[in-house]
């Protein structure tokens, strides 16, 4: 069924799952909370799960004004003081990972265990450079449309400026440098598809620059992973989000500094 609360001038809507430690799911552009039912299912047997829509997107309505992330990074903080008041194990996809990536950054003290998803950190690692040139409304529409037509509050024809102000983000944003990502804290994995919309030095460039970061790339997969490999990708994400880490038997990255 799903609820509203009012964050600021967003009136967004989420729903619930589940029970235990809370973890937030948070999807990425011209999608919906919806994105995560391959993956819901088995986190709600092990969490209270949370799935919030973006400003814009689902069943929130859209608010005056261009996007920026940083507008959605305080519309997620604003949800996780007022909805959970306590830190959470938090999981975005694509635009969403951007955004709880920030929040880490920002707000360390209401992260627990972070999980990214197919969400790099500048756009000078996407996999096709310029790619926003060619941005077509139309065959977006066409392709998810339909579904946002199902649920917004806003109307089906509201698609086209949800995308242009999508679109526009995606042109501005984002351009975080590697070495900013150090103000992460939380205990953190980066997934990727082997076939994704970042190059994988980008990826590894990321990984390399989070402190505490875990790896993991899905092979035979895109952008869609969560969708094409959803039971490997839920093992993988439970396996990180319920166990503790092993003592590794060779490690390099994370050796132990050479006293001097």
């Amino acid at each position: 069924m799903g609820t509203y609360v009012q964050l600021g001038p967003v009136r967004t809507w989420y729903d619930e799952h589940g029970s235990g430690e809370p973890l937030v799911l948070l999807h990425g552009g011209m999608v919906d909370a919806r994105w995560f039912e391959p993956n819901l299912g088995p986190l709600a047997e092990r969490f209270h799960v949370y799935t919030p829509d973006l400003r814009g997107h689902g069943h929130t309505p859209d608010p005056e004004g261009p996007y920026t992330f940083q507008a959605m990074t305080d519309d997620a903080i604003a949800f996780l003081e007022t909805v959970i008041g306590r830190p959470a194990h938090l999981l975005g996809h694509s635009v969403g990972a951007f955004v709880l990536m920030q929040v880490a950054m920002q707000r360390p003290d209401l992260v627990d265990r972070l999980v990214l998803i197919s969400g790099g950190f500048s756009k000078d690692g996407d996999a096709v450079q310029g790619g926003d040139d060619d941005w077509d409304i139309d065959a977006m529409q066409q392709f998810l449309g339909p579904a946002y037509a199902e649920v917004s509050p806003d109307g089906a024809d509201h698609f086209r400026v949800l995308a242009a102000k999508i679109g526009d983000l995606s042109k501005r944003e984002p351009y975080l440098e590697a070495s900013e990502l150090g103000a992460i804290q939380a205990r953190t994995l980066v997934m990727f598809a082997d076939d994704d919309l970042s190059t994988l030095k980008h990826v590894a460039d990321m990984y390399d620059a989070i402190p505490n970061a875990e790896l993991a790339i899905v092979p035979g997969t895109s952008h869609f992973l969560t969708q094409e490999k959803p039971e490997l990708v839920n093992r993988i994400v439970l396996d990180f989000l319920t166990q503790d880490p092993v003592p590794t038997v060779a490690p390099i990255r994370r050796a132990p500094a050479q006293q001097s």
